[in-house]
């Protein structure tokens, strides 16, 4: 019989809903149901694509025994932390107060009100390796509740202190250059000179950490900060834990060296990476990395998109790692499978290219990958690409993983905003209609005038939306305006910072994750260190700077400041859990902005607009305008645009605008690094 989760949204939900536990979703019934019974309550929180969700759900909650005894003792909640990132925002930091590292599934024990007081993440079915089975945790916990014992109350009164505590030190904390260049040395210090990225396993590809080390060199000129983050990207290219059959990357590579993936595939990964290639391409011209945009596009085509109304197509969450029951067995190939697929000769060239041995490189079968350095012509390329190809041919004939094609407006909002920025980078204009179609998406199915929903599916929508949505959406639109200079995107950013100020605003300057209007929970999340996804706060601020610089509106910086004002203090003694927020005061500090003045189809004009969007600069503000009485009074390049007779470019940092330009070429020669000191 299916359980309360039939008609969830969700399709993480979904796959619980023949469960023989008696799931519920989070709503204010189901703490009703644990009040009257006098259960506590058992908080389960994953997602579509973990693996070790789905293995706790196989050996337990797909188990008539285990659900037995979780139906009799605990009022049992299922949250997919894709659809609900406040609740599981809550949880997690409560299960890192108690010592656990944190991770997914996440298994929480709260009482009726919804406080916790003891948690963990994966449970085994029997007891190993030191860990309890899970029916032992049920009823030591169900037992602990229901005596009244004191370590119940002990706990959730200190879980709770904790979550609400804000390290708020004494007078203002200051951070500026010299802070953000110390902080991109220490990283560099804990980067892996061999592998790529950060030193050991797991590896995460930790996008925010890169961008953090390339901002630095642009401010400093040291070659060494970027030649790091090219490094990381170089190696995750060429790693395991890159689908060279089909395009994209997956989460996180379990080894040191990029080889074998955890294979779950996230839309907000590929996002970041997508942004970091293109910028990678347009400085160094690798074509690895311009060959790695274009496959990953590709699979953004040919696998995540979901259909909406009058041609309109957003972007699906994930896929997951799991098919047939086996993790990464979609993506792997045994040198037989290779025999059969190509004939001998071809099987052989790819095998040696791609490492696909006889015994494999892991568990008997082989991940394609490409860190072994070979000697590889034009011709050989060539023929590598065409045996791709057939092997993506098929391995379209095997069952594919599971996709959750929910649709997220934060994490759409990723995908939008690098999408229109590569698509100038590289030449690829069609990549800037995919921006726009999944934009309108979004508008269409998730908008109710100027608010956002978070999450949508098959005509249901999840709402209110979260700050994460307004602050990546409203950054999705900057960057289509940016690419295509029509204001409606740049009047819908204002209002969606307006909504997020409205019904997010917080006390000290930032953002709750929640709106003032959603569900009550035992708190509103105000997280300002990086998760997966770069922190809505940082989303938020950068958007903020864009828009002081575009409208001309000073209450834009003076709403900036104050959220730099008071988040900053918390984020001192943490910095490296901020990247992002150090990434956004870096954009509020000496982001360039190049105005390019000339009507739409001038040639000349056009010429320095291709030439202004392949710029490599990382968070650039780039506008356009016909003449130069669009651009607001205030603006650094105003006075000297009056001048301009023809169509011409001006380069601004820190309120000081070049000279105007008329040839492209003279455009990129403004952008000389500073001599490092």
């Amino acid at each position: 019989m299916p359980n309360r989760l039939a008609d969830a949204a969700s399709p993480y939900l979904l796959q619980h809903a023949d469960n023989p536990v008696d799931w519920w979703e989070w709503t204010p019934a189901a703490f009703e149901e644990a009040k009257r019974s006098g259960r506590p309550v058992l908080l389960s929180v994953g997602y579509a694509a973990c693996h070790w969700c789905h293995v706790m759900a196989h050996e337990s909650f797909e188990d008539d025994a285990t659900a037995a005894v979780m139906n009799e003792l605990f009022v049992n909640i299922k949250v997919d932390r894709e659809e609900r990132p406040d609740i599981d925002q809550i949880y997690m930091a409560a299960l890192q107060q108690l010592g656990v590292s944190g991770g997914w599934p996440m298994t929480m024990f709260l009482d009726a009100e919804g406080a916790p007081f003891w948690g963990g993440t994966y449970f085994p079915k029997e007891a190993r390796y030191g860990q309890p089975a899970f029916t032992d945790v049920l009823k030591t916990m169900a037992n602990a509740y229901a005596s009244g014992d004191p370590r119940i109350a002990t706990n959730r009164e200190a879980l709770l202190h904790r979550l609400r505590e804000r390290a708020r030190p004494e007078g203002r904390v200051v951070i500026g250059t010299n802070e953000l260049d110390d902080v991109a040395g220490r990283i560099l210090g804990i980067m892996d000179p061999e592998h790529g990225g950060l030193k050991g396993a797991p590896k995460f590809p930790n996008t925010p950490f890169l961008e953090l080390l390339w901002r630095a060199y642009e401010r400093t000129g040291r070659e060494r900060l970027r030649n790091e983050a090219l490094h990381a990207l170089d190696a995750m290219s060429e790693g395991g834990i890159y689908d060279h059959i089909g395009g994209g990357y997956s989460r996180y590579a379990v080894d040191d060296h990029w080889l074998v993936p955890h294979f779950e595939k996230m839309l907000y990964d590929n996002a970041q990476l997508l942004d970091l290639l293109s910028l990678a391409f347009v400085e160094t011209h690798e074509p690895l990395f311009r060959q790695r945009a274009e496959e990953t596009v590709g699979w953004l085509e040919r696998e995540m998109l979901v259909p909406g109304a009058s041609d309109t197509a957003g972007f699906a969450a994930s896929l997951d790692a799991d098919s047939e029951g086996h993790e990464g067995r979609y993506y792997v190939w045994t040198l037989k499978q290779l025999l059969d697929a190509l004939g001998a000769e071809d099987a052989e060239f790819f095998a040696r290219h791609y490492d696909i041995t006889p015994f494999g490189n892991w568990e008997g079968v082989s991940i394609p990958n490409r860190l072994k350095e070979l000697p590889r012509s034009g011709a050989d390329e060539i023929r590598l690409a065409l045996l791709r190809d057939k092997l993506l041919a098929v391995r379209a004939r095997r069952v594919p993983p599971g996709r959750d094609d929910k649709v997220l407006a934060d994490w759409n909002g990723l995908m939008i905003a690098a999408l229109a920025r590569a698509a100038g980078r590289l030449d690829r204009p069609e990549w800037l209609e995919l921006a726009r179609r999944a934009f309108d998406f979004v508008v269409a199915h998730m908008a109710r005038g100027d608010r956002l929903g978070h999450s949508y599916r098959q005509g249901k929508l999840v709402q209110p939306g979260l700050s994460s949505d307004y602050a990546a959406m409203a950054g999705a639109a900057l960057a289509l305006h940016a690419a295509t200079g029509d204001a409606l995107y740049l009047d819908r950013a204002v209002s969606w910072m307006r909504a997020l100020d409205v019904h997010h605003a917080g006390p000290d300057g930032g953002y709750y994750l929640t709106a003032d209007d959603a569900e009550g929970l035992i708190l509103r999340p105000d997280a300002t260190m990086d998760d997966a996804v770069t922190n809505p706060n940082a989303l938020a601020a950068r958007v903020l700077a864009h828009l002081a610089a575009l409208t001309g509106d000073e209450g834009w910086r003076t709403r900036l400041d104050g959220l730099f004002d008071g988040l900053l203090p918390r984020a001192a003694p943490q910095l490296y859990s901020h990247a992002g927020l150090l990434n956004a005061l870096d954009t509020r500090l000496r982001a360039p902005e190049i105005v390019v003045i000339g009507a739409a189809g001038d040639p000349a004009a056009d010429a320095l607009w291709d030439a202004a969007r392949k710029l490599p600069l990382i968070d650039a503000v780039l506008s356009r305008v016909t003449d130069a009485a669009e651009l607001p009074a205030a603006h650094p390049a105003a006075a000297k645009a009056q001048a301009a007779h023809e169509a011409s470019a001006f380069f601004c940092r820190e309120a000081t605008c070049s000279l105007p330009v008329t040839e492209p070429s003279a455009l990129a020669a403004l952008l000389d690094r500073p001599t490092p000191s």
